[in-house]
């Protein structure tokens, strides 16, 4: 990677698209983060899945899997959409077979479903908390689950979860109980798997932001989050591609933060990524100070 001290990390050149030809799944990816990774990578010529359950708009977050299929294609990659509710693993079996056919192999997945709600333990409906394991937990270890024969027989196999460091700091669970413990689920999958398939070649890692991203998700947690205050996701996106493009046996079960992975890379000044450059940066949850 060349330095760029004035832009977003430098895209070199052309001859240098690491994710050229390789097929992506990615959970969730119709709109924010998943849908910025999806398209950094459409810029190499990958081949990317996107399975998410907006097929039809919906009322208040923009992007469909087919606008998002529309804007991968236009950026230079191959798109297959498909429906998909993660919580379904039969149905997350079959999303991964109709990718695999299409793609004819699996190369990529990213864990990049979410679902957040931000309550204490008496305020918090069951069913929100039913939501969270299991588009957080129980969807990344089934989809991983599903993947994972595909990935082994591929040359440069990664899983990335978008999930944070495991921080037990009592202040991470005090306000959002079952949020962290559901975030934490994915985190630990990335532990399990690291150490069940180190063995085998394929890299299981995290990537978790510095700051607050803005998306069009923080829109619902009710102006608790200004946009000014935050970083775009164009920063995840490209720290994703770095952390992709790697050996898969360069490192895995590793919990990477956005800007680290962009500094290893020679990038050393961030404020193309800042919504407001110059406007004091909110730090995301479970980083300490």
């Amino acid at each position: 990677m060349t330095q760029n001290h004035n832009d977003r990390l430098d895209r070199g050149q052309a001859a240098e698209r690491p994710l050229a030809g390789k097929s992506l799944f990615i959970t969730g990816g119709s709109r924010g983060i998943g849908k910025a990774i999806a398209l950094r990578a459409a810029e190499d010529g990958a081949k990317v899945a996107i399975a998410a359950k907006t097929d039809k708009p919906h009322p208040k977050l923009p992007g469909t899997i087919y606008t998002a299929a529309e804007e991968i294609e236009a950026a230079g990659g191959e798109a297959l959409p498909l429906k998909l509710d993660v919580r379904d693993d039969q149905a997350i079996d079959a999303a991964v077979k109709a990718a695999v056919d299409a793609f004819g192999g699996l190369d990529i997945l990213v864990n990049n479903a979410s679902a957040i709600t931000l309550k204490g333990t008496l305020e918090l409906p069951m069913r929100r908390f039913d939501l969270m394991f299991g588009v957080n937990v129980r969807a990344t270890y089934a989809t991983s689950r599903a993947c994972i024969p595909h990935l082994l027989a591929a040359d440069n196999p990664h899983i990335l979860n978008l999930a944070p460091p495991i921080n037990l700091n009592p202040r991470w669970f005090k306000d959002h109980l079952a949020y962290t413990m559901a975030k934490y689920g994915m985190s630990l999958c990335v532990l399990g798997m690291a150490e069940e398939f180190k063995d085998r070649g394929l890299a299981v890692n995290a990537l978790w932001p510095r700051t607050v991203i803005a998306t069009a998700a923080i829109n619902m947690l009710g102006g608790m989050v200004k946009p000014e205050n935050c970083r775009t996701e164009a920063i995840m996106a490209d720290a994703a591609h770095v952390i992709l493009s790697r050996d898969s046996t360069h490192a895995t079960g590793q919990f990477f933060i956005d800007d680290e992975v962009l500094a290893s890379a020679g990038l050393n000044n961030f404020d193309a990524y800042a919504v407001e450059p110059g406007a004091p940066l909110l730090k995301d949850l479970f980083l300490d100070d």
